[in-house]
């Protein structure tokens, strides 16, 4: 990539990163450019879709959980860091409101451009899912589908204002729910 454009890539990810937090992850491509000082065009030929856009958002705290996931799956509780990685997926859908829709749907698309993000991430919680298992400490009548769908369904409550002051609350619960002991 040219320096200019990649000058231009930077500028519009950190831009779109503010934009999409402060409005949710519905907000005005046109805004993001126009904010970045770069024209439509300029922003279509980087991130075609919104989908695009989301993706690159969001590829980087993918990352990070998943790197998160790799530390957790060595830690002496398998309970406890099946319960810090959820918090932490929570969080990070969190941080882009409305983005849960857009991700859940990516799961079952492997044409979108958030697929490989989503199912990666997925897999991670997946293998923290598995070990809490065998090690007695989480349920067994749960699958990795069943953990990103409860993730997603605590982060779309944390969207919600009449339920966001709930979240933490609800956060426990869930977390009660899934595993068979609790220090």
């Amino acid at each position: 990539m040219r320096a200019d454009a990649r000058k231009n890539y930077d500028r519009l990810l950190a831009v779109a990163n503010v934009v999409v937090t402060e409005e949710g992850a519905d907000a005005s491509l046109r805004d993001i450019a126009r904010r970045a000082d770069v024209g439509l065009g300029t922003m279509y030929r980087h991130f075609p879709t919104r989908e695009a856009l989301l993706e690159a958002l969001l590829r980087t705290n993918f990352d990070e959980l998943a790197a998160k996931a790799a530390v957790l799956e060595s830690a002496d509780q398998a309970g406890d860091a099946l319960v810090a990685w959820l918090r932490d997926f929570v969080a990070c859908a969190d941080n882009y409101r409305g983005v849960i829709a857009s991700m859940v749907a990516a799961i079952e698309d492997p044409e979108s451009a958030l697929h490989a993000s989503c199912t990666a991430m997925k897999a991670a919680g997946a293998r923290l899912l598995a070990r809490a298992q065998a090690a007695g400490a989480a349920r067994t009548d749960i699958d990795s589908t069943d953990l990103y769908a409860l993730g997603a369904a605590l982060a779309w409550v944390g969207d919600q204002p009449a339920f966001a002051s709930r979240a933490d609350h609800l956060f426990d619960i869930i977390t009660g729910a899934i595993l068979t002991t609790r220090p």
